[in-house]
């Protein structure tokens, strides 16, 4: 199966990307990797070269192996990030990828630990998703309601699935199931009319308006909202992981761990947070092990150093922590 992941990145994100890579090699993948960036690329990129194969104006290549590239091409967009990620995927489909089986978008603060044949099976079940932390989301609750209401002025002719609210930091679509990155990326495009344009978001950037903020609004969560309005509106089959999935959950198998808001392992401060209540998280754990090869986005003593503190913090979670 020739399979392709995506991410998108910017400023200090970078250390995410280099991780999730990692991550991904170590457990089993073999394809391209491309993360669309926008600014200046960092220094574990620096054996990167030009790569004109890919028809996209100034790529660059890291070939880690006779199995694995990871391509990074700039993005001249001003949307959000948050919400370009069904036009990024349709754009490699387009180009780069366009031999690809299947894709899978990443968000750059998730680590991959499951075996990456799962997820090629996975994929054919449908749409591959994975329940978000808010979820469920009732039939008939008013941000369901909300986006059948909104969406039906486009002809959008939303169909309940199944209760889940799912994360939008991760999406696994197979080549046959490319109409559902069109729902996507056109409802999007949709809301934008909205909200005032793609490049508003509700997680950091150009606000959104003040009136579609919040938890109690259709769309307080962007681009999680519309994804989740897509899946209503996609006629196929989607295949939804639980809260297990980006461990959320204390229990089950965690595939995908997300670092959520803005507390990123690359920015922990595992003895800080844990006077706060907090002690570390799975992901912070899992990336901090995923932290040193093929890619380093980190020193040696940085990498020794956080795997200490958090073996440390851990210890002294057990019988301190907010819950």
């Amino acid at each position: 199966m020739n399979n392709a992941v995506c991410t998108l990145f910017e400023k200090h994100y970078h250390h995410g990307v280099a991780v999730l890579s990692n991550s991904l090699i170590r457990n089993g993948f073999k394809g391209s990797i491309y993360a669309g960036y926008r600014g200046s690329l960092p220094q574990w990129c620096d054996r990167a070269q030009p790569d004109d194969s890919l028809s996209w104006e100034g790529a660059f290549t890291i070939e880690i192996s006779d199995e694995v590239k990871i391509h990074l091409l700039p993005m001249k967009t001003d949307a959000h990030f948050t919400n370009y990620k069904a036009h990024f995927m349709l754009q490699l489909w387009d180009g780069p990828a366009k031999n690809a089986d299947a894709m899978f978008y990443f968000d750059p603060d998730v680590v991959f630990i499951a075996r990456w044949s799962f997820f090629e099976e996975w994929v054919r079940c449908g749409v591959a998703v994975s329940e978000d932390v808010n979820s469920p989301v009732s039939q008939y609750h008013p941000r369901r309601i909300g986006w059948r209401e909104f969406f039906g002025q486009y002809n959008h002719n939303l169909q309940f699935k199944e209760s889940y609210y799912v994360n939008a930091g991760f999406v696994g679509v197979k080549r046959t199931d490319i109409n559902f990155l069109e729902i996507w990326k056109k409802m999007m495009e949709e809301l934008a009319l909205r909200i005032g344009g793609l490049n508003r978001s509700s997680v950091s950037g150009v606000a959104i308006p003040l009136e579609e903020q919040g938890d109690l609004t259709p769309f307080g969560n962007v681009d999680q909202d519309v994804l989740n309005a897509a899946i209503e509106a996609f006629e196929g089959k989607v295949s939804f992981a639980g809260k297990e999935g980006m461990a959320f959950a204390s229990s089950g198998a965690a595939l995908i761990p997300h670092a959520l808001g803005r507390n990123k392992p690359w920015l922990l401060k595992p003895m800080l947070y844990l006077l706060k209540g907090h002690p570390p998280r799975k992901v912070d754990k899992v990336y901090w092990k995923y932290a040193n090869q093929p890619l380093k986005a980190h020193s040696d003593f940085k990498i020794s150093s956080m795997k200490f503190q958090i073996k440390c913090a851990s210890l002294l979670g057990r019988f301190y922590s907010r819950n």
